[in-house]
Order: C-alpha cells, then sequence, then structure tokens
C-alpha cells in the first residue's frame, strides 16, 4: 500500500513539475515580451511568473524526495544528486538530473540576481529554453503513464503552449525591429541639426 501511494505521489509531483514548469516558461515569455492588458497591469505577469517559478520548485523537491524515499526504485541520494548514476532508467533519469540542476541555477540567478547582475541573469535565464526540453523529455521516456492518451494529451498541450509562445515572442521581436528601423533616418539621408 505505502509503496503505491508513493508512487502516485511522485508521479503526481512529476506531472505538476511538467504543467507548472510549461506555465513559467510561457509567462516568463510574457514578461520579457511586456505584454499587458487593460486591467492587468505588467508587474502582475512578473509576479506570477516568480510564484509560479517557486511552486514549481516545491512539486519538483516533492517528486524527487518521494522517488528516492519509493523503495521500489531504490534510487538513493547518489541517483537524485549525480545525473545518469543510477542504473535504473539511466538516461531518463539523468535529463531530470540535468532539468534540475538547470532549474536550480535559473532560480538562484534570479533570487541573488543584485549580486550576479543583469548580464549574468539574463544569460542563466537562457538555460530555461534548455531545461524545459530536458524535463519533457524526461517525464516522456521515464514516466509511467507515457503510453496513456491523457499524458499525450498533456504533453502535447505543452509543446503547443511554449512553442506559441515563442512563435509569438519572435513575432513581437520582428514587429520591434521594423519599428526601431522605421524611427531611424534611412541611409543617405541627412540628419537635421
Amino acid at each position: 500500500m505505502t509503496e503505491s501511494v508513493l508512487w502516485y505521489v511522485t508521479r503526481g509531483a512529476g506531472i505538476a513539475s511538467l504543467i507548472m514548469l510549461t506555465g513559467v516558461v510561457v509567462l516568463g515569455i510574457v514578461t520579457a515580451v511586456r505584454w499587458q492588458r487593460p486591467g492587468w497591469p505588467r508587474f502582475l505577469n512578473a509576479e506570477l511568473h516568480r510564484s509560479v517559478s517557486l511552486l514549481t520548485l516545491v512539486f519538483l523537491a516533492i517528486h524527487i524526495l518521494i522517488a528516492v524515499l519509493d523503495p521500489y526504485t531504490a534510487l538513493g541520494w547518489a541517483a537524485a544528486l549525480v545525473p545518469f548514476s543510477s542504473p535504473y532508467r539511466q538516461v531518463w533519469l539523468g535529463l531530470g538530473g540535468v532539468a534540475t540542476y538547470l532549474i536550480v541555477a535559473i532560480v538562484v540567478t534570479s533570487l541573488l540576481r543584485p549580486l550576479f547582475g543583469r548580464t549574468a541573469w539574463r544569460l542563466v535565464h537562457w538555460l530555461t529554453y534548455a531545461a524545459w526540453p530536458v524535463a519533457l523529455i524526461h517525464g516522456i521516456g521515464t514516466g509511467s503513464d507515457t503510453g496513456a492518451l491523457w499524458m499525450w494529451v498533456l504533453d502535447a498541450a505543452c509543446i503547443l503552449a511554449v512553442v506559441a509562445a515563442i512563435s509569438w515572442r519572435a513575432n513581437a521581436a520582428d514587429q520591434a525591429l521594423v519599428t526601431r528601423e522605421s524611427a531611424l533616418p534611412s541611409r543617405g539621408q541627412r540628419v537635421p541639426r
């Protein structure tokens, strides 16, 4: 009975972590593009992004802790802390470890942003574009529900949300570039003094 409870908890926490990490990526893009609507100021995007990020860490910690404590997999702390060291689903669990370390680096530099400075913080924050797909692949490779239709739909929805957000960001960047270029004088045109 206890083993099945641990299995359900680690599975549920892993799935919740993926959903929230997807939300964090989308909210990060919404914040970076500086989207806002009447009645929804921009600072709420940043606060929501930060809050969901920290909540994701809580569920990720539960996922890892329960997976380590679950006697069925007998992972142990070494497997949780050292990527690719577990004999149990070595590659898939290793990818989960890599994603975790990337996420921890992103969160730590965000919390200590004044120490690292904006440039270093921004460079590390770009790791999100690596952490999210690695976490997704970890779930697909090691998840016990990977073959279930509902999990396929959930994974597809997460992929669609992130791809749509990235496309929206790329389009917004293109529009900003066109706006900037149209504001500049054309070549050969004299700028009045």
